[in-house]
């Protein structure tokens, strides 16, 4: 069955829209996989991931590591690389009917040659008979499965499952990296704080790398907080 695009689901083939009113680490998501920073030891050029990306081989896949590095953007930049339609499950709130739906929606896709990119996050709060529904769907190849834990996948998925995906493992993101983020979002006119006044200092930027623990999400909060909350007067240069 055919269903409306809502928050769970979209089209990759759609115009992108910015709410302004996401927060700024979502508005600063990356677009392209030469704007994703970090996890360069399977996604940097020549390194497995985006070999299979490039070839348009890429099988089913587990993404394992802390929040905060970058699994939901890359499932994203997967399916727009692969040109795949793009649906989203959060493993906490979803039931066995609506991962069925999933797959039933993906059976259709595929009549009409439209692949399907499954993303699930926190696939390990799946029991084992959500993770046993998937299953058909993965051996057939009717969905490419893009699960995201910060659990251990070999104690928390289902054997079968594991076995048949190929696990990345995500490590936190370094100071150097999210400086570059950090950077990015203050001279981002569209979708950070590109057209603002605002001289960032290196030694603030370091310090709220350092205490973002590889987490790019926490860093971009935090400059959100701090460009937020000291917003200058008209004409006047924020310094950070």
């Amino acid at each position: 069955s055919s269903r409306p695009f809502g928050n769970l689901h979209m089209s990759l083939f759609s115009p992108p829209t910015i709410d302004f009113n996401a927060p700024l680490a979502h508005r600063m998501r990356p677009r392209t996989l030469d704007e994703y920073v970090g996890q360069e030891h399977f996604i940097g050029e020549g390194k497995l991931l985006r070999r299979l990306l490039k070839a348009d081989r890429l099988m089913s896949i587990i993404f394992y590591g802390p929040p905060g590095t970058g699994k939901t953007a890359l499932a994203r930049l997967i399916a727009k690389e692969s040109k795949a339609f793009f649906e989203e499950l959060n493993a906490a709130g979803s039931k066995v009917a609506e991962v069925k739906e999933a797959l039933s929606d993906a059976e259709t896709r595929r009549t009409i040659s439209e692949r399907t990119v499954l993303f699930i996050d926190e696939i390990h709060r799946f029991n084992r008979a959500q993770q046993d529904v998937l299953l058909p769907g993965v051996e057939k190849g009717l969905i490419t499965l893009v699960g995201a834990t910060t659990h251990n996948p070999f104690f928390s998925i289902n054997s079968a499952l594991v076995s048949r995906s190929q696990i990345f493992q995500f490590e936190p993101l370094s100071s150097e990296n999210l400086i570059v983020l950090l950077r990015r979002a203050l001279k981002d006119t569209d979708r950070g704080f590109g057209d603002m006044r605002i001289e960032a200092d290196d030694d603030a930027l370091l310090h709220l790398a350092d205490i973002s623990d590889g987490d790019a999400r926490r860093a971009l909060n935090g400059l959100e907080i701090a460009v937020l909350s000291s917003e200058p007067k008209s004409g006047q240069t924020l310094h950070l």
